[in-house]
């Protein structure tokens, strides 16, 4: 799935586009998602991510280990 944060679990957000005269488009609100790549020490190599702007300051506050530690517990792929 594109644009879809594996550490967050953020998806895009679907509304509507609404004009002066009220008539109602579909849109979507996309998820910042960037590939990042980070070296993580207990398993000896780097790993590439799907991570949104929110997610790269969860790694930042919580460490690398510990989110991929719970990214293991959820069955995601990396």
């Amino acid at each position: 799935m594109s644009n879809y944060c594996q550490v967050t679990g953020a998806q895009p957000s679907f509304g509507n586009n609404v004009s002066h005269s009220h008539r109602r488009t579909r849109r979507r609100w996309d998820v910042n998602v960037q590939r990042k790549r980070y070296w993580v020490p207990s398993l000896g190599r780097h790993i590439t991510i799907t991570v949104s702007t929110r997610g790269i300051k969860t790694i930042d506050k919580q460490g690398i280990e510990a989110v991929v530690a719970q990214m293991r517990a959820r069955g995601e792929r990396f």
